[in-house]
């Protein structure tokens, strides 16, 4: 049984047969080792003299403070710019001392690239990203100064699918994968950018102001996810093919999604609630901290947050205590004795409530007769807050508590439960024992 004639594929093969071949011979030399011994000689000098430098800056920060807010003073960034001082001064020295200096051009190449792209990306405030965007950054310049960036390229687009008139390639997938991330990094800043802007608007109702920062943010994030279909190569009028099967997606899988977010748009459109409303729905009160594209953010009064589904604040009842005015009317029930001065009890409840800080003096609170009970006169005082986000309970609480010492002083008493019980008494037991039979044998 002969053997199989194992080989790599074309595009690899000619990937590495596009390496320079006098850098492999220039890498193996005993130069090459010096120049090593120099890079790691010069990294090890540049963290001690990094640290040095940063102690001093850190002193000098005390009579000039805005040294710390320059971004490029920090300790990676200083030790990177010595390192390449140190290599580049090794070069010269084994050019004058007649040395292949080819493994330093490339180490001094690699290492500048590095300390340029670690100046560029410290703009970008997300440590995650920021690190990823170095290392791709400098991974594309490493391969340009290695000589690999073009039989890389042209070996990532000979892999490819073909299906008909569409064409697919890997060097078009990575790029596109690249341009959509940068796109929607872009379309996030100016989102966030645009929506901080539009909140400012204090004269526009805040309804408006909530969907004119999500309708922003949707058209950016549709333009950037279009244009990165359009980076990769695909035409976007093929999408009307798809529309068909996105509709039943959408109906069965993203339904609740979906519902949520056009009940979203409804609410903001209609304005039945805003942010900064105070509402009721399902037990949760509170006040509206953030219309979001799938929920509401809602804030009780104990600091707890509840994220509410849209759809629910569209199907389920719901109370709005600041709809059309925030003023709200509060009711408190009481009971006095028959014995006390109604008159005097009625008075003294208005002053209770006309005392409370928060309670309105126009419409003034008023006292009003409501029934006669089986304990006591049944009382209502009625008055009027326009605060509620600040809580309905410790306002009726305050009321309450002038209101009994006001009743203790005047000697109005509050009625309990009373119940007279009549004993009626047992028949006559002389009677009882004259209507009784005698007993046998004494007749």
């Amino acid at each position: 049984m002969g053997e199989e004639d194992v080989s790599l594929p074309a595009w690899l093969n000619d990937l590495v047969a596009a390496v320079p071949r006098e850098l492999y011979a220039a890498l193996w030399t005993r130069d090459s080792l010096f120049a090593a011994l120099l890079v790691i000689g010069a990294f090890l000098v540049a963290h001690v003299l990094a640290g040095l430098i940063m102690r001093g800056v850190g002193e000098l920060a005390r009579d000039f403070p805005w040294i710390t807010r320059l971004r490029i003073v920090t300790r990676p960034i200083v030790s990177s710019a010595l390192v390449v001082l140190f290599v580049y001064v090794g070069e010269l020295v084994f050019a004058s001392a007649g040395l292949d200096v080819t493994a330093l051009s490339v180490a001094v190449s690699l290492l500048a690239a590095w300390l340029v792209i670690r100046i560029a990306v410290t703009v970008i405030r997300a440590p995650s990203l920021r690190r990823l965007v170095a290392w791709t950054a400098w991974s594309v310049a490493a391969l340009h100064v290695l000589g690999l960036w073009a039989p890389i390229v042209k070996a990532f687009d000979a892999v490819r699918i073909e299906i008909g008139d569409f064409r697919l390639s890997l060097l078009s997938l990575v790029q596109g994968l690249i341009a959509f991330a940068v796109l929607v990094w872009v379309a996030k800043a100016l989102s966030d950018l645009g929506e901080s802007q539009i909140r400012r608007l204090r004269d526009i109702d805040p309804s408006l102001r909530e969907l004119g920062a999500k309708l922003l943010r949707i058209l950016l994030y549709t333009i950037a996810f279009l244009a990165g279909l359009n980076a990769m190569g695909v035409d976007l009028t093929a999408l009307a093919v798809f529309s068909g099967a996105l509709g039943v997606g959408i109906g069965f899988g993203l339904q609740k999604v979906v519902a949520n977010f056009i009940s979203g748009l409804i609410l903001l459109l209609d304005r039945s609630i805003k942010p900064g409303d105070v509402i009721e729905t399902q037990g949760t009160y509170g006040w509206i901290n953030h219309l979001g594209a799938r929920y509401t953010s809602i804030i009780t009064r104990d600091g707890t947050e509840y994220l509410i589904p849209n759809e629910d604040l569209i199907t389920q009842p719901v109370i709005n205590w600041s709809f059309s005015d925030r003023r709200v009317r509060r009711r408190l029930k009481l009971a006095v004795s028959y014995e006390s001065d109604l008159e005097r009890a009625r008075v003294l409840m208005c002053e209770a409530a006309r005392e409370t800080a928060r309670v309105l003096d126009d419409p003034p609170p008023v006292a009003h007769l409501v029934g006669f009970g089986d304990n006591g006169v049944d009382l209502e005082l009625r008055f009027w807050i326009e605060d509620p986000q600040n809580g309905i309970t410790n306002v009726s609480s305050d009321v309450l508590l002038r209101i009994w010492h006001k009743f203790r002083k005047a000697g109005i008493v509050f009625p309990f439960p009373q119940r007279v019980v009549h004993m009626v008494p047992p028949p006559d037991a002389s009677s009882d024992a004259a209507s009784l039979p005698p007993a046998p044998g004494k007749a």
